[in-house]
């Protein structure tokens, strides 16, 4: 994943003036409270560049499924297992507002429609970008492609690194939590869900 220089936000969220504003003076009290002076150098600029990244990195929460999506649903006779594996994500913890960082695999059964590759990671980033818990994303994944694509069955696992275990309580640097949804005929068939299964595998150590 490629970092944002902060130009680099998006026009709305550059332009989401009063919204900055208000989350900049907040954090310019919070460094205060934390015994940093918001006048120095290093800090002038901080409420305002914090204020844009929060605004960027939760834009999923404002965002409808539709704008994930557009008019990328195409009819296709294909009725076999599609996945796509590793979309990388990062998220912001609900708790702590802290980063999770990780990848999804997504799977489903095709039932007339098929949707555009690239609309499975927008997906992804439509729910992984707002405050979040690993478990409700992954079932928001996996209710979204249903919801859109109408298909037989639906696979999902994320995996993923938390913050808020690393950098602080427990500091288990190295420890991924993995969490799976399954929809329809990837829950129910035993043979289908190992496919999906053996599929997110190859390749992994």
């Amino acid at each position: 994943m490629t970092a944002l220089h902060e130009d680099d936000f998006p026009e709305p969220v550059a332009k989401d003036h009063d919204r900055v504003a208000t989350i900049a003076g907040a954090v310019h009290t919070i460094l205060g409270a934390l015994g940093e002076d918001p006048g120095r150098e290093g800090l002038k600029q901080t409420p305002e560049r914090v204020a844009k990244a929060l605004i960027y990195l939760t834009q999923g929460q404002k965002n409808p499924l539709s704008s994930a999506v557009g008019e990328a649903l195409f009819t296709s006779d294909n009725d076999e297992l599609v996945v796509v594996r590793n979309i990388e994500f990062y998220s912001l913890c609900e708790h702590h507002m802290l980063p999770i960082i990780g990848h999804v695999d997504i799977g489903y059964m095709p039932q007339g429609k098929v949707l555009g590759l690239s609309k499975l990671a927008r997906i992804v980033d439509l729910y992984a970008r707002r405050l979040q818990i690993q478990e409700n994303m992954t079932q928001q994944i996996a209710d979204a492609v249903q919801r859109v694509t109408g298909a037989r069955g639906v696979a999902v696992q994320v995996r993923a690194a938390h913050m808020c275990m690393a950098m602080r309580g427990v500091e288990k640097v190295n420890s991924e939590t993995i969490t799976s949804m399954m929809l329809g005929v990837l829950r129910d068939d035993p043979q289908t869900r190992n496919e999906f299964l053996q599929l997110i595998a190859q390749g992994r150590k």
